[in-house]
């Protein structure tokens, strides 16, 4: 299967989310989305980064843009993670990993020689138009948000 690529359909998708309910692909048609991947809740770089889409929230909106964090954690362990850390943005659960396999992000990752699979961290833009605007994968935290930001601005 071929990784998905700038100008491809975003895969669909339908998850719960933290707070109960469900957050779709779709309920944001005619917006343009973030949707970052990230392996755990309530680990230093997943936390840095949910800090820094959620301080950067309002900005966001104003540029029209939903943001939202996707990992396999579940919504119960997101309501844990959003309420520590008052993070703002919405996250959804994908505890079967489905829509991670489907952005072909359930990669073999390695840490002190020891090979393991988890998710790569990676963020998606998604245009108003369902299709695939800017790719970032392997993501460094530092500064990531802000970069996003000014591709959603440059739409």
């Amino acid at each position: 299967m071929a990784d998905l690529d700038v100008g491809d359909l975003a895969p669909q998708f339908d998850l719960p989310r933290d707070g109960g309910g469900s957050l779709s692909l779709a309920a944001s048609a005619g917006k343009p989305v973030v949707l970052y991947f990230y392996p755990q809740d309530d680990t230093t770089s997943c936390t840095q980064e949910a800090i820094s889409f959620s301080r950067l929230k309002p900005e966001f909106e104003k540029a029209g843009a939903v943001v939202i964090g996707l990992s396999p954690d579940s919504a119960k362990k997101h309501d844990k993670f959003k309420s520590k850390y008052d993070l703002t943005i919405d996250l959804a659960a994908d505890e079967e990993r489905k829509v991670i396999e489907a952005y072909h992000l359930w990669v073999e990752k390695s840490m002190y020689g020891r090979k393991y699979m988890g998710v790569e961290r990676a963020t998606f833009l998604i245009g108003g138009d369902g299709r695939i605007a800017r790719i970032w994968r392997k993501v460094r935290v530092k500064g990531h948000a802000e970069a996003v930001l000014e591709a959603v601005r440059a739409l």
